[in-house]
């Protein structure tokens, strides 16, 4: 098992995805640690409320701070890197913070890992690194070339490193689902765009896709799963049939739909079952990584708008447990 005897180290770990890793690395594995590191000493307070287990300790902590990180990746076997501002209009607003964190943080992490001696890392990325409209995604797609490159400096080390992307998850913090929840009792909600569509994953479903790319990577891969979409009118009509929409407009930054692999990328991209990869253009990358899988055609798109699985108002209840 992936996890078993391993000292797994999370950045950003008490957001909604450490959270949700954590208890499934303590239900379904056997780490020997897992860290948490952090730059907020309430919530691993309130975490450590959470999940008493001895197995768990708390950094508190940067990863704008090389020296702190360093220190914290002392006998790390795996990093998960999770640690960005992610709000939109925030990053927009103090956008050299959003740099210092997401590209500068990434850059960190890399360096200190290559000099611990970590073996894997995966980057948690975003639909929004792809032809990036906003300094978010400007500063993920930075984060995801870092991650990438970063195997090259690792040179003749045993470090690796990968990325995963998906697009918003559900239900985490900022996402559309609990706004919709508390405002269905007023019987409007607010709908930026009819047309809007996103796609559909879990906290578990992106936990478990991380763990499945930690196990398989090579280095240098960036992991796209294959998920259904939904419209956001939809969702809407599911959570509170009988609400008025109000349409507000798309806000700064925000794209209609969820662009995973551009056209840009089909080149080196390669489809399996149930995700995609697109691998590194660089010369060390050995096509004998890519064990099946096929090729996609020159020109192929993965977003939420052409995507060939979709939910409808009945299964997006059944999922919401409101059926």
């Amino acid at each position: 098992m992936i996890l078993d005897g391993k000292v797994i180290l999370i950045t950003g770990g008490t957001g909604s995805f450490g959270k949700k890793f954590v208890k499934i690395a303590l239900t379904n594995y056997k780490p020997k640690k897992l860290i948490i590191f952090s730059r907020d000493e309430w919530k691993q307070s309130e975490m450590a409320s959470e999940f008493k287990d001895d197995r768990i300790s708390y950094f508190v902590g940067d990863v704008r701070d090389h020296d702190r990180l360093w220190r914290a990746f002392d006998g790390v076997d795996y990093v998960i890197h999770a640690a960005a501002l992610k709000q939109i209009p925030s990053c927009e607003y103090n956008p050299f913070e959003a740099i210092q964190t997401n590209v500068f943080g990434a850059k960190n992490v890399i360096d200190a890992a290559i000099d611990r001696g970590v073996k894997k890392i995966i980057a948690l990325s975003s639909d929004k690194a792809v032809n990036p409209i906003n300094l978010y995604g400007a500063t993920k797609l930075c984060s995801d070339k870092l991650f990438v490159a970063g195997n090259s400096y690792a040179g003749l080390k045993e470090t690796r490193f990968s990325v995963v992307r998906y697009g918003n998850v559900i239900g985490s913090r900022g996402s559309v689902i609990p706004i919709f929840m508390k405002l269905r009792e007023k019987k409007i909600l607010p709908i930026t765009d009819m047309r809007m569509t996103r796609f559909w994953i879990t906290l578990e479903q992106g936990v478990d896709f991380v763990l499945d790319c930690l196990d398989c990577m090579k280095g240098g891969e960036i992991f796209i799963p294959k998920l259904p979409s939904m419209r956001v009118v939809d969702l809407a009509r599911a959570i509170s049939p009988d609400c008025e929409l109000e349409v507000m407009g798309t806000r700064p930054g925000e794209k209609l739909h969820e662009v995973m692999i551009s056209e840009d990328d089909s080149a080196n991209v390669v489809e399996y079952d149930d995700y995609f990869v697109i691998q590194p253009s660089f010369q060390w990358w050995r096509k004998e990584n890519v064990n099946g899988g096929k090729k996609v055609k020159d020109g192929f798109r993965y977003d939420s708008y052409s995507n060939e699985q979709w939910l409808s108002v009945p299964r997006l209840k059944e999922l919401l447990c409101l059926s």
